[in-house]
């Protein structure tokens, strides 16, 4: 037997499965075939994203300004009352039917969504839900509705890349990776945001890090890239300018903790909303059919007070980032929109939340550089944009790399990263779980997002084995489990979970190719590296012992 290759004996429990190999859980030639379906996956998702821009764009253009366009353009401010109070009250029971009627899965924003499937379904998506999402999405970002495209694109990218993996002889793992691509992909392609795309997909969907996802992630988002740039431009979405020698000094560093906890204060305060809104809304005596209607009313009421809170949004974050905004738009946003958003969401519509997110947030930081010291203008909104998707989503480095890639203002990436980090550490403290998390477990399902060495790798067959009693024979190789000496706790796991056996024979193979058993190990073994990790996370020592200054 080959050093490191755990062996089924003829007889075990092997059915039609195959043998486990050591090399089944690194890097194989395999992903250089989902790559190169990713591709594929990429320019769909690419193409996606750009149907679904002009979808939005031509919703609004057909309900707000009667005419046939498909530019994105913002609700506006001249339209009959009734007209905004009432147009996302019929795009949200519009939304309503088409998820009681056509597939509930077009419900939400998106992600948890597309989480979900992950999780649950092995990646599988119904390939009516990449023809639903992103037609309900834009009904109702079209009516007036304060959600962002980006979550849908999430789910229509992801589903083309699972139906794509679906006609394909592929593993659930292989199907993760596409579905992660296209979904990816769909992102890239929206905000032109490569490096932002991919992290989102790390600290977000794919619940890993290894070769054989990121690989395929980040080709699929470079096809997605060159497809935006044909279909969209290439131009960064919110340009910023600044001075060629900008510096930041210490201060503003400083005040970028305060801003990065003002956002993590408001990033709790409307995850709480949500979910109150939620709560409420599964109270009410009416099918949840209707729920999104009523959602609607509340979106055109807060439309009527402030009517650029309504839709994507582009316009006000482009006016925020770039210093222009006024006070009365500032506050307006920041009350309207937040609540609005909140409320609505929570009736289970069609939206993504990454755009209001951007849009509060360089709300909150745009009222924050009344206050702080100018740096230039959009300085403080960027701050404060950074900040709440870092606590709302959890995902603070998906925030930094999202407001530089929109902006291009990198050499802000600094103040960025404290507030952003600020805002993830008060709103972990704070809530259990995030906007996206949430809704997960309401659904029954654990989710973590902490992503750690597994200590079962670090270990391995021969450092947790109990030693044959030299006094009693070893069992015979032929009868046994059998795995070699220098193969990892986890490999041994994962050879047990699939032999069904609770235990296993150690061996040694010398130069000479002879095999010497050399002990036993059990699934409590195991636990020893467990033990470990438990041990190094909760034992407290002080290693300098007091008045000796010398390690023990």
């Amino acid at each position: 037997m080959s050093a490191g290759i755990g062996a089924l004996a003829p007889g075990g429990r092997t059915g039609m499965r195959r043998k486990l190999e050591l090399g089944d859980f690194t890097l194989t030639p395999r992903v250089l075939v989902i790559t190169a379906w990713a591709l594929l996956v990429g320019a769909a998702g690419a193409a996606a994203a750009f149907v679904l821009l002009k979808l939005i764009g031509l919703v609004t253009n057909l309900v707000f300004y009667q005419r046939l366009a498909t530019d994105l353009v913002a609700p506006g401010a001249h339209h009959p009352w009734w007209l905004v109070l009432f147009a996302p009250t019929v795009g949200g029971l519009v939304i309503g039917v088409m998820a009681r009627f056509g597939s509930e899965k077009i419900r939400g924003h998106g992600m948890p969504e597309a989480i979900e499937a992950i999780l649950t379904q092995g990646s599988v998506v119904a390939p009516k839900v990449a023809l639903l999402k992103p037609i309900s999405a834009a009904i109702s970002i079209g009516t007036g509705g304060p959600f962002g495209a980006e979550g849908p694109i999430i789910m229509t990218g992801g589903a083309l890349g699972s139906i794509l993996a679906q006609g394909l002889k592929f593993s659930a793992d292989e199907r993760k990776a596409l579905m992660v691509a296209g979904a990816a992909a769909g992102m890239a392609a929206t905000f032109n945001s490569p490096l932002a795309a991919v992290l989102l997909a790390v600290e977000l969907l794919l619940f890993e890090w290894r070769p054989r996802s990121f690989i395929p992630v980040v080709a699929a988002v470079a096809v997605a890239i060159y497809g935006r740039g044909l279909l969209l431009g290439t131009a960064p979405i919110f340009p910023v300018t600044v001075p060629a020698d900008l510096h930041y000094p210490i201060s503003v560093n400083a005040l970028a903790v305060v801003g990065g906890v003002v956002g993590g204060l408001l990033a709790v305060v409307a995850t709480w909303l949500v979910y109150r809104a939620e709560d409420a809304f599964h109270k009410l005596p009416v099918h949840w059919m209707w729920w999104p209607a009523i959602g609607g009313l509340v979106i055109g009421a807060g439309g009527l007070i402030e009517p650029r809170a309504l839709g994507v949004g582009y316009d006000v974050i482009d006016q925020l980032l770039t210093g222009r905004a006024t006070m009365g738009l500032i506050v307006g946003i920041l009350v309207v929109k937040t609540l609005i958003w909140s409320l609505s969401l929570g009736s289970g519509t069609s939206g993504g939340v990454l755009a209001p997110i951007f849009m509060i947030g360089g709300a909150l930081g745009a009222l924050e550089g009344l206050f702080f010291p100018h740096v230039f203008p959009g300085f403080w909104a960027m701050v404060g944009l950074a900040a709440v998707v870092g606590g709302v989503m959890r995902a603070p480095l998906t925030g930094v790399i999202f407001t530089v890639e929109l902006t291009h203002v990198y050499s802000a990436i600094l103040p960025l990263l404290i507030a952003a980090t600020a805002a993830h550490a008060l709103s972990s403290l704070v809530l259990k779980r995030s906007v996206l998390t949430e809704k997960i477990a309401r659904r029954g399902l654990h989710l973590t997002r902490e992503y750690s060495t597994d200590p079962l790798e670090t270990f391995f067959a021969r450092q947790v084995m109990a030693p044959l009693d030299p006094g009693r024979p070893a069992p015979a190789p032929g009868d046994s489990l059998v795995v070699d000496d220098g193969a990892t706790t986890r490999h041994v796991a994962y050879l047990l979970a699939e032999d069904g056996r609770g235990s296993a024979l150690v061996v040694r193979t010398g130069a000479d190719g002879a095999v010497e058993p050399v002990g036993t190990i059990t699934a409590s073994d195991l636990l020893k590296a467990r033990l470990h990790d438990l041990n190094e996370e909760h034992v407290r020592v002080r290693i300098f012992a007091a008045g000796e200054g010398a390690l023990p």
